[in-house]
């Protein structure tokens, strides 16, 4: 059986969309030998140094049933080809026949083949504001498009799944959950291999922790509020966070000033997959008060590590954390600060909690459950 699978996140994203992607590859070529998967992706302008691009290639020497196809055009192009001026030039065209083409970043391309869609949120319906513009627009005319192609919907939560319904009015029979889940190497550390870490980043003693991208929503004028609010408690403790600018982040350094936190907040910027780590390691608790996510992998991240997680009960924030977090209103400064007491106050259950709930979500599992769709793609194909 031939999977084309749409890799350009996996290429071209850091974080969130783009890992989900690489570790959701492997997962399947793992579980299904038998199946060829064929990796197409945007790679004009690519640098020599992209990692990712480097991952991809470990990955097709690591499995024989991995083919890379990079197309030889910038992924900007390709989405004004295939998105916006919507040129029927079909994937088979570059790569050969598929069987299943899987796109798992909201869009499909132009195919013959069975498909199958994911769709990580819905935020640009539910949080519009948190959306930026531009993008808005453009998943509010290709997101219904692709809906309508895709065979089967593939998504990260109940809660994404539930949109759908509500939103889009598409039904339960149309949609698969398939949870993704956390790397191994997101666990408890011995002391010994976080000191160079620490060293390299200048992290403070002690720290609360972010990680994401610095967007409206994130949610970090409220986190920065929050903070002021239990500082004066904590002398020695500092807020760090770990991610790029993403868009409407002014407000967010306007905040810094307005809450006189300057000399207590530490901006890091993009943080190495390999740091991670022991960044979530050496962190007092971590705080992600979002207000609305498809899934949450720091969130999973933090508590495969052991560390204490404030976070919000919000969309698909409950299904990630369960019982092994402490859960606050994101639109309530006040209930962010107690979670950041609690979470201080009494850490042990929290580190205690965390790496069981995380270990519930494998990427093994996640692996199976995905070519069991493929098969499921392939038979209906067949008996057509």
């Amino acid at each position: 059986m031939r999977i084309g699978v749409d890799f350009t996140a996996g290429i071209w994203q850091g974080a969130g969309i783009g890992r989900y992607t690489r570790e959701l590859v492997r997962a399947a070529a793992q579980a299904g030998p038998d199946l060829t998967f064929h990796l197409f992706y945007a790679a004009g302008g690519i640098r020599p140094n992209n990692p990712f691009a480097h991952y991809a290639q470990e990955l097709a020497a690591t499995y024989p049933n991995v083919t890379l196809r990079p197309l030889p055009i910038s992924p900007r192009l390709l989405t004004i080809i295939w998105q916006r001026l919507r040129l029927p030039l079909r994937i088979e065209w570059f790569i050969g026949p598929m069987d299943v083409v899987h796109a798992p970043d909201f869009v499909l391309p132009p195919t013959q083949s069975r498909t199958l869609l994911t769709i990580h949120d819905l935020t640009f319906l539910v949080e519009p504001g948190c959306a930026e513009p531009g993008l808005r627009r453009y998943l509010s005319e290709a997101v219904p498009r692709s809906l309508r192609r895709a065979d089967l919907i593939v998504v990260d939560s109940q809660s994404t799944a539930n949109d759908l319904g509500r939103l889009y009015g598409i039904p339960s029979r149309r949609v698969r959950l398939l949870y993704p889940a956390v790397d191994a190497r997101f666990r408890p550390l011995p002391p010994d291999e976080l000191a160079t870490v620490r060293t390299r980043l200048a992290l403070p003693d002690r720290f609360l922790l972010f990680v994401g991208t610095l967007e409206p929503r994130k949610n970090l004028v409220r986190l920065l509020h929050a903070f002021s609010l239990v500082q004066s408690d904590y002398p020695d403790l500092q807020l760090v966070i770990a991610g790029r600018r993403g868009w409407l982040y002014d407000e967010i350094f306007a905040a810094v000033t307005q809450y006189q936190v300057a000399d207590r907040v530490r901006f890091l910027d993009f943080v190495a997959d390999d740091d991670l780590p022991a960044l979530y390691n050496l962190a007092e608790a971590f705080v992600y008060p979002s207000l609305y996510e498809g899934f949450g992998f720091p969130v999973l991240e933090a508590l495969a590590c052991g560390t204490p997680v404030v976070t919000t009960k919000v969309a698909s924030l409950p299904e990630v954390a369960g019982s092994a977090a402490i859960m606050v209103d994101p639109l309530e400064v006040e209930d962010i600060a107690a979670g950041i007491h609690a979470a201080l106050a009494d850490p042990a259950p929290l580190r205690a909690a965390g790496p069981p709930q995380a270990a519930t979500f494998r990427w093994e599992q996640t692996g199976q459950a995905l070519v069991a769709i493929y098969r499921e793609l392939a038979a209906k194909a067949a008996a057509t």
